[in-house]
């Protein structure tokens, strides 16, 4: 299940008719918040693959009432067939909504104002930093310091995440002032001037750690990378309006006793500051336990919930360069939905979980985290940890959708 989306029934719907040389399909789904609290910026996704459409759809059109909202199109595994539909909504406390769907075999060139956004580089040798979509190599090889801030970076309005391109695949973060887009613009390591005009920065010195929410291995006493693999690949999967995602795949990862392909996924959606994050694996796991959680920032405050959620609250200098910039304050979070959760633990760098998902080929979490400088972010530990419950509630009851009938 992807995240916030629970299938209730599929009843296919009208059949497809052909209008002016395009194959069309309409459907209708309805969608239900039946949490007795509103919910804002709520994904949805529909998976193509559910609707058994006879023509190969190349756009489509949203509509909630008469009014088209923006909607996005993904490949999601790299075929050049699209395999998901996106799209978000406020839903009130126990309300229901219609949306019109229009799928289509005709290209569209229509756009929405984006909400999101994603970037990989690599830095030329003249100083330039090139645009790439996917990076592969061998396991052997090191290009960490090729990469523009190291990996794929993904942003909200909220928050900015990045993504370690080498055996700790470290989620780092930046944290803002104020809402908006920074990335494109200071690609992650701001100017002086950028500073000066309220730009943020990284926050966070992640070094070792899990940072926020990094999947790692465990040897029952500490955290370990994803380390030897054959082939490592990182790339960009979408990149927006409403969602943008990023991979990471790790070929022949020799991991307790066994050689495991895993590719992870970590999708970021408009208005919203966590990350969903989806491990899957090509063969049923047997007895392997990971672990994730949230770095215990020196001197931090730590929460358990015992039940999956973790979080912490900290400050410390984000780099090493303790002249030029301050300490930064953060707060930080990841849940694991407890069917997942193996025990709670700590090493010398984190706050954690361990992680197992026996005969299964998949798990997912989530991870989040707040800058005490953001004007709209939490204050507090207390009001940070309250956050974390909040959300962790919020997960839990995610909206439910129904593909209904057309007449």
């Amino acid at each position: 299940m992807k995240r916030f989306l629970s299938l209730l029934a599929i009843v296919l719907v009208c059949s497809t008719t052909t209008l002016c040389g395009q194959e069309v399909k309409p459907i209708t789904i309805s969608v239900n918040n039946n949490w007795n609290e509103a919910k804002k910026n709520e994904p949805i996704v529909i998976k193509l693959s559910d609707l058994n459409l006879k023509f190969r759809v190349q756009s489509a059109v949203v509509k909630e009432d008469s009014i088209e909202i923006p909607s996005q199109l993904d490949d999601m595994n790299g075929d050049l067939k699209f395999d998901e539909l996106a799209f978000i909504t406020n839903l009130p406390a126990n309300g229901k909504k219609l949306f019109n769907i229009i799928f289509s075999s005709k290209e569209s060139t229509k756009t929405y104002i984006p909400r999101v956004y994603a970037e990989m580089l690599v830095s030329s040798k003249d100083g330039k930093h090139v645009p790439v979509i996917s990076v592969t190599i061998p396991g052997t090889s090191n290009i960490y310091s090729q990469m523009h801030h190291h990996g794929p970076a993904l942003e909200s309005e909220l928050v900015a995440y990045r993504l370690y391109f080498d055996k700790r695949q470290t989620i780092d973060i930046y944290g803002k002032f104020h809402k908006g887009f920074e990335i494109k613009e200071s690609q992650f390591y701001p100017t002086d001037p950028q500073l000066v005009r309220g730009f943020g920065d990284d926050v966070l010195f992640v070094g070792s750690s899990c940072g926020v929410g990094t999947l790692r291995g465990w040897d029952g006493k500490k955290t370990t990378y994803i380390d030897p693999v054959d082939t490592r690949t990182e790339r960009i999967i979408a990149y927006g309006p409403v969602r943008v995602i990023a991979e990471i795949v790790d070929n022949g990862w020799q991991y307790q006793g066994t050689k495991l392909n895993m590719t992870t996924k970590y999708t970021l959606y408009a208005g919203h500051r966590d990350l969903f994050i989806d491990a899957r694996f090509e063969e049923p796991l047997q007895n392997e336990i990971f672990a994730t959680g949230v770095e215990d920032i020196k001197n931090s405050i730590s929460y358990f919930d015992h039940k999956g959620l973790v979080g912490c609250w900290g400050r410390d200098w984000p780099v090493n360069d303790t002249i030029k910039y301050a300490k930064e304050t953060v707060g930080l979070g990841t849940y694991i939905p407890q069917k997942y959760v193996v025990n709670e633990t700590k090493d010398n760098a984190n706050y954690l979980y361990t992680i197992g998902a026996k005969s299964q080929k998949t798990f997912h979490y989530y991870t989040v985290f707040t800058s005490r400088k953001e004007t709209f972010g939490c204050k507090t530990p207390n009001e940070w940890f309250a956050y974390l419950r909040q959300w962790k509630k919020e997960l839990e009851h995610p909206a439910m959708v129904k593909i209904k009938k057309i007449k």
